[in-house]
């Protein structure tokens, strides 16, 4: 997988009006976005059909799917209907349930992504003594692709050692959480950020900003 300019776009809006209002402005820069909870809450899975069709991109649904098996099945399949390209999967509910996200979009030529470690303060209580543990299970079950924090970086190289260099892998954290652009690049394939492009006064400027910041 390649992502243009290395920029995944979170677009955690809560309305599809201002989803494609910022998508109209930034999508010539950007060729993969990421679509979470707060704009299909508000929209529906419609929204992530219309941004696919009208923009072209790639289109990472971010559920963070943590259920049993047979739930998780349903959920992977009916976000790959709606048009998704991959989805985000948490690996601390193991193996089965991972797998059952893994088979969905074998079965309809997709992709998962294995959530390892997330970014905030919080993810230092539970999920982070386990996160190597989720990478290992990871690359046994074969999977390909991952999420790891730009908040730690030390953790984050861990991570890349563990999942190997033909791994794709994508960071959060970026900007508003205090993660570098550059210095995530070093063990990323890719940065997601979405605050510190759509809250900005001027999100193109903004997006440019990060891209400069990234080629210096």
């Amino acid at each position: 997988m390649e992502v243009k300019n290395k920029i995944i776009l979170a677009l955690d809006v809560p309305s599809i009006g201002k989803a494609m209002e910022l998508m109209d402005n930034v999508s010539d820069y950007l060729d993969t976005i990421k679509i979470g909870y707060p704009l299909v809450l508000a929209e529906g899975l419609e929204s992530v059909t219309r941004v696919k069709e009208e923009y072209g991109c790639r289109v990472i649904c971010d559920f963070k799917v943590a259920d049993i098996p047979a739930t998780n099945e349903k959920i992977a399949d009916v976000t790959f209907q709606a048009g998704a390209d991959a989805i985000i999967v948490h690996g601390f509910v193991g193996p089965d349930s991972a797998a059952s996200c893994l088979d969905s979009a074998n079965k309809q030529g997709k992709e998962i992504f294995l959530l390892t470690e997330m970014s905030h303060p919080g993810a230092s209580h539970f999920l982070q003594p386990v996160s190597m543990d989720i990478a290992r299970m990871g690359v046994e079950m074969g999977i390909s692709n991952y999420v790891g924090p730009s908040t730690r970086l030390d953790r984050l190289g861990k991570i890349r050692e563990i999942i190997g260099e033909d791994s794709f892998l994508i960071s959060p954290g970026v900007g508003v959480q205090g993660g570098d652009p550059k210095d995530t690049l070093e063990f990323a394939d890719a940065l997601i950020v979405g605050r510190s492009i759509y809250l900005a006064h001027d999100p193109v400027d903004a997006l440019n900003s990060i891209i400069d910041s990234i080629e210096l």
